[in-house]
């Protein structure tokens, strides 16, 4: 199937310092697009790569699971590091998932993490429910566009596939027990309100990793995809003062950080 026009991966040939943008479950690149760019204008090279299943038609999602979304990310980072003297790897709701993971596995290959409400748990009934209901119904309704801002779009599906749902669900449970290996300086922004994610992912994640540079960000006025809403320039604003904190002399300009 043709990728859905904005939904298309980013890519920017920058400096030595490289950003691996990690977009969420059902959603697309749109959601991280203009982060992605606002980085790339002040010389950062950007990975912004379409998970598999993604940015098609829902029913794509069904043949793709947790293990292909990773493998997409694990390939873009390997093919940054070769690149680039550090690299950082920033995640949107489950993005923020395969950033963690992404973590914990290559250690010092990653240089740093900016999470944007980080997704790390199926809640309620729906975590019991899917390994059956996967089995019973191929979708239900979908969580796109929790945005307060008028007219965003990130592009997401409409309908939830059950069978990947629960293959995300695998993964949290995975990321989770990986957390505590997680040592890189970490930046986490959260939406007060999120009709999407929980606050308790979010203090899941600071609660867990071994991080001794942590930063937590109160967002209050966005919703879930906050790279799209009222608080969008204060997220580029932070995640591009972290990167020259941290990789000073990489050729970020134009940086309120350094």
């Amino acid at each position: 199937m043709p990728v859905l026009p904005g939904a298309e991966p980013f890519r920017h040939e920058g400096g030595d310092a490289g950003v691996l943008l990690c977009h969420g479950f059902t959603g697309s690149p749109r959601s991280l697009r203009p982060w992605g760019e606002y980085l790339a204008d002040r010389g950062l090279t950007v990975s912004l790569p379409l998970l598999p299943g993604h940015g098609t038609r829902w029913q794509d999602m069904q043949a793709t699971g947790w293990q292909d979304w990773y493998a997409c990310v694990d390939l873009a980072l390997r093919e940054l590091r070769e690149r680039c003297g550090r690299v950082f790897v920033f995640g949107l709701s489950m993005g923020g998932a395969l950033a963690l993971r992404l973590a914990a596995k290559h250690g010092a290959g990653v240089a740093g993490l900016v999470l944007v409400n980080p997704a790390v748990r199926v809640h309620g009934a729906a975590a019991h429910a899917l390994p059956v209901l996967r089995h019973l119904l191929p979708s239900t309704k979908g969580l796109a566009n929790d945005i307060a801002k008028d007219g965003g779009d990130e592009i997401g599906y409409d309908r939830v596939p059950l069978r990947a749902a629960d293959s995300m669900r695998r993964l949290f449970a995975l990321v989770d027990g990986e957390l505590p290996r997680v040592t890189q300086p970490l930046l986490l922004l959260r939406s007060r309100e999120d009709h999407v994610v929980p606050a308790w992912d979010a203090a899941r994640v600071l609660g867990r990793v071994s991080s001794g540079d942590v930063r937590e960000v109160v967002l209050e006025q966005s919703y879930h995809v906050a790279t799209l809403d009222h608080d969008a320039e204060r997220i580029f604003e932070e995640s591009a003062a972290f990167v020259a904190r941290l990789a000073p002399g990489l050729g970020l300009k134009g940086s309120t950080g350094g």
